[in-house]
């Protein structure tokens, strides 16, 4: 179906593929993956619309015919009246008052050859996305979204993540022969996530993804794509396959590794021994053999492995050290809050955020989070108060409060006093940042580059209380690890809005749960536990613990050099890497 052979493009300043080679088949599911910047979103844009880009190297589409595109923003107009139903079923009566127009026409034309063709072109159309049973058709997607009780809903009463699956249906339901979607999963709640996820499950058609969701990654695909460094890596199998076969990779890299720095330790001591025999006496014949073992040992140390690793960028994130405050003092008190938005969304929110302390809040989407988050930090309303110590930083989803697209990264940070070229440069390479790169406009960047760098703007402030609204949203998973490792060694407290399971459960102490128009507190292990028990199997979980178990001993070993060891450990995996599938 696709088929591109030696591809490369870039910008000006950064050169994204050279000479990548991949293939896509029918009916497949392929994720595509990759650190913020790789280039994914150009890649799936530059697929979907060739004709747009100046690329070298050949792309082939056979059989395609249309493709679906969905895009990680979805924008609407929030005073639109129609229903979710009515929306869903616009394309199929625009195609039909379509056919009745032809119709019309041909009861007064006098050549009926054109009509005739393009009228069957149409009702090959309407056979092809089954327009007869459209409303079945739309009724069955929106129950496997759990959106069936919404289809008599106008769209100006539904949250973002509700709006945005309506996306993904509406292209579903037009049955392209590939269809294309960037970020889907973007600031959806986790049952908005489920519904996603079975969407593309059940989904019988051609699928390409972007995403960074580890739980989708987890649950759907039978084909990886890996952008990174310019290069593009196919795995045909499941995700869960695809990182086994990385740590296999991994283990022979390090046992080869290995093998080498012995061959040529061997190599370096008797060069040395030579080296001292012909010192000592004059031979010719040692003196040969000096320079034949010697040329042996250069090639050796020009053939050896790198050192043990995949080579995956992943970013050190590290928010500030903060002068210490006496433990369990309260730097923010909300008392009785409430907060209204065309309804009353919130009532009676009342809880405290002592020092040092890391708390999500968490619900379902267009239940106020991000209100309410928002009201705390401009801390415009007598329910809220600050202790006197607080000194508060703020991270915004809406990444142009912070960020001016108009600027380039250098212009960025010298707004906030970072000014010498030098400095920034190794600034950002912690983050990822080439040098080469600061003149680039952050318009150029992708969501994930400018969120890194909304994190590294606020690592460079002084702050002891934290408020994160989506941090992770964009990220690619590496920079989603760098995230919470960060938070979990910030010494300072942390209130954030999030609807991403594995950061909410790895990185914080407790959670704030919207439940009836309000928060209820709730423990992380009380909150694992509730998610689990709706959206996992007993035995998946048994088996995700198991893996993780043995994936950090397995790291554990090859930090050591014991790849014997590894490969025990490796054997032990696969059986529950396969039952995970």
């Amino acid at each position: 179906m696709i088929k591109a052979t030696n591809l490369s493009y870039g910008f000006a300043q950064k050169d994204l593929y050279e000479k990548i080679s991949f293939t896509l088949e029918e009916g497949r599911h392929c994720a595509l993956i990759g650190s913020n910047g790789s280039g994914k979103t150009t890649l799936a844009e530059l697929i979907h619309s060739p004709e747009n880009y100046l690329f070298d190297g050949t792309l082939i589409r056979e059989n395609v015919g249309r493709i679906g595109y969905v895009t990680q923003f979805a924008s609407r107009d929030k005073k639109q009246s129609m229903t979710v139903l009515d929306y869903l079923l616009l394309d199929f009566q625009t195609l039909q008052q379509e056919i009745t127009d032809v119709c019309a026409q041909m009861e007064s034309a006098e050549n009926l050859d054109d009509l005739l063709e393009h009228y069957q072109q149409l009702l090959d159309e309407q056979d092809a996305i089954d327009g007869d049973n459209c409303e079945v058709n739309i009724r069955r997607q929106l129950q496997l979204a759990e959106l069936e009780d919404k289809a008599d809903l106008k769209l100006s009463l539904l949250s973002g993540g509700e709006y945005k699956l309506l996306q993904v249906i509406r292209q579903m339901l037009r049955r392209p022969g590939l269809l294309i979607m960037d970020e889907p999963d973007v600031f959806l709640d986790f049952e908005n996530l489920n519904g996603l996820r079975d969407l593309i499950n059940h989904y019988r058609g051609t699928l390409l993804i972007v995403t960074h969701s580890r739980y989708l990654l987890n649950h759907c695909f039978d084909q990886i794509w890996h952008l990174e460094n310019g290069d593009l890596q196919e795995f045909d199998g499941s995700f869960h396959e695809y990182t086994f076969s990385l740590l296999q990779r991994k283990i022979e890299l390090q046992e080869a590794a290995a093998a080498g720095f012995a061959e040529i330790e061997r190599a370096e001591k008797l060069v040395e021994r030579l080296r001292k025999e012909a010192t000592e006496v004059i031979d010719p014949l040692k003196g040969r053999a000096l320079k034949g073992k010697v040329s042996y040992l250069e090639r050796q140390k020009a053939r050896q492995i790198k050192p043990p690793f995949v080579e995956i960028q992943r970013p050190y994130i590290c928010f500030p050290k903060v002068a210490p405050i006496e433990d369990g003092s309260v730097l923010l008190q909300v008392d009785d809050c409430s907060l209204t938005f065309e309804k009353p969304l919130l009532e009676h929110v009342t809880f405290s955020l002592h020092a040092g302390q890391k708390v999500a809040i968490v619900g379902s989407n267009g239940t106020g989070k991000t209100s309410l988050l928002r009201k705390i930090y401009t801390n415009r309303d007598p329910s809220i108060q600050y202790s006197e110590n607080a000194v508060t930083g703020f991270f915004s989803q809406l990444q142009e409060e912070s960020l001016c697209d108009a600027h380039t990264i250098q212009q960025e940070f010298a707004q906030v006093g970072l000014e010498n070229e030098s400095d920034l440069a190794k600034y950002l390479s912690h983050y990822c940042f080439s040098p080469l790169g600061l003149g680039r406009k952050i318009s150029q960047l992708s969501g994930g580059e400018k969120n890194l760098l909304q994190l590294a703007k606020l690592a460079l402030s002084e702050k002891n209380l934290l408020l994160l609204d989506e941090p992770s949203s964009h990220l690619d998973t590496f920079a989603q690890m760098s995230l919470e490792d960060a938070i979990s060694s910030y010494q300072g407290a942390v209130l954030m809005v999030s609807h991403d399971f594995y950061t909410i459960t790895n990185c914080m102490d407790s959670v704030l749960f919207v439940e009836n128009g309000t928060l209820r507190p709730m423990s992380i292990r009380a909150f694992r536990k509730m998610i689990y028990k709706h959206h996992f199997s007993k035995d998946y979980v048994e088996l995700e613990t198991r893996k993780k178990d043995l994936e950090t001993r397995i790291a554990r070993y090859l930090e050591k050099g014991d790849t014997d060891k590894a490969k025990i450990l490796a054997k032990e995996l696969e059986p529950i890497v396969a039952a995970m599938n």
